[in-house]
């Protein structure tokens, strides 16, 4: 399945000063069927070893230097690595520590050799006490579900993705296009970007295997808390894993969940949740300044879930989202905000841990707020997610006007529009791509 990150990896291998890649990521979003892909296409030979499917592999990395390293693989393996010929794949790396801490040398003695390491739970490696990053030595590459444009990709529609990312195209689109795209939305709300969900709706086209796919996916997150969490814990993890996909778009309040448990319980569950990449925090900020992280409040934060397929799947809204017309009164509109924070993050660099804000404004009594907040040439753009063409923007022009922003953005089903005069970019669900990418030139140029 094409996936965008491939082309990032291309340019890392013809990188001059490359350095060995972790490529961090929840489980099963396609982050060993890339690099096997990019391995074998790209590659004359391409060695894998996978730590957790062979732990007698751990026994390579008693020694840290590399040439050793590599006489050991060969022994092990029967695989001769060749300097600029070869990818070393060291999967599932978390379960290896040594090897991490191995990438240094590969970099310091090495650096011509192509190494790229991954693991679904690696986060929880790089994050313990008691382990020393080799800080500068490593690139790390981040992986999530499939965007919106590249489910078009899987879909065949590679065509049509390339049609609306070309601004004369996008504005003059036909309404029978823009129909068509909608409902291309509607099902990637119901199949979500997990390559596992897409792969089975290409053979099949049988939305009952894929949800049955879906539930197992979700039932393999939860089968994950014993390896990142005392059992005592796995009560507090499955009351936040099954609470986030009902909260998405509300400020997440620990009470909602369970009054019963202490909140450090639960937030200490949100944290591994998050180093598990199953929940992402959209923090509250004050949007007066860059870094929005400055102006961030720790404790104020809405919740976005992995996928929008699993959140269907988890709250079991399959039928109300095939028959709305209106996909922002789907969940009360948490199904919208999903979509639109996943290509977000999706649609950001892809060796930058994303990370997504959101606006509320602190007077007593306000409901004025902004779904979130992007950064773009060192400017803070509002986005808001509405419903129709005329969905009220109170709060956008109190934002624009408040901290004298160049623009906002409107995301809606309507079509692709610019109104100069009140400086609002409406852009539909299906064109977030072409949106974020054409922030990069002046607003109406």
């Amino acid at each position: 399945m094409k996936r965008d990150v491939y082309e990032v990896l291309v340019q890392w291998k013809a990188e001059s000063n490359r350095r060995p890649l972790i490529i961090r990521g929840p489980r099963q979003v396609g982050k060993t069927y890339v690099v096997r892909h990019f391995g074998k296409e790209e590659f004359e030979n391409y060695i894998e070893l996978n730590f957790e499917k062979n732990p007698e592999y751990k026994e390579i990395f008693t020694s840290i230097d590399p040439v050793e390293i590599l006489e050991k693989i060969f022994l092990f393996s029967q695989q001769q690595a060749s300097i600029g010929k070869t990818l070393l794949f060291l999967d599932e790396i978390q379960d290896c520590p040594a090897a991490i801490m191995a990438l240094r040398y590969f970099f310091e003695e090495l650096p011509k050799l192509h190494v790229i390491a991954a693991g679904s739970l690696v986060e929880f490696t790089l994050n313990s006490e008691n382990f020393r990053m080799p800080v500068g030595r490593v690139q790390y590459l981040y992986m999530f579900p499939l965007s919106y444009g590249e489910f078009l990709d899987a879909m065949g529609e590679t065509a049509l993705r390339k049609h609306i990312n070309n601004k004369v195209e996008l504005q003059k689109l036909p309404e029978a296009l823009h129909i068509r795209l909608l409902e291309y939305v509607r099902k990637f709300f119901l199949l979500g970007g997990m390559p596992a969900v897409l792969q089975e709706y290409r053979l099949s086209g049988n939305i009952e295997k894929c949800q049955r796919i879906q539930q197992s996916i979700v039932d393999t997150y939860m089968d994950d808390f014993g390896k990142y969490a005392k059992k005592v814990k796995h009560r507090y993890l499955r009351k936040v894993f099954y609470a986030v996909p009902k909260m998405v778009g509300q400020k997440f309040v620990y009470t909602n969940i369970d009054s019963s448990i202490k909140s450090r319980e639960l937030k200490e569950a949100v944290e591994l949740l998050e180093m598990a990449g199953v929940i992402v925090r959209i923090k509250s900020t004050s949007g007066a300044g860059l870094p929005l992280e400055a102006g961030a409040k720790e404790n104020y934060f809405k919740a976005l879930f992995l996928d929008v397929g699993l959140m269907h799947a988890m709250n079991h809204i399959y039928g109300e989202t095939a028959r709305a017309k209106d996909f922002t009164d789907i969940f009360k509109g948490a199904v919208s905000e999903q979509f639109v924070g996943q290509q977000l993050m999706a649609n950001q660099s892809a060796y930058t841990k994303p990370s997504l804000y959101y606006w509320a404004r602190a007077a007593r009594n306000s409901t004025a707020e902004i779904d979130y907040l992007i950064v773009k040439n060192e400017k803070v753009i509002p986005v808001e997610v509405k419903s129709g063409a005329n969905g009220h923007m109170k709060s956008m022009h109190l934002f624009i006007d408040t901290f004298k922003s160049d623009f906002g953005i409107k995301i809606s089903q309507a079509g692709y529009d610019m109104d100069i005069k009140n400086r609002i970019l409406s852009i539909p669900f299906y064109s977030i791509e072409f949106g974020v990418k054409s922030l990069n030139q002046r607003f109406g140029g």
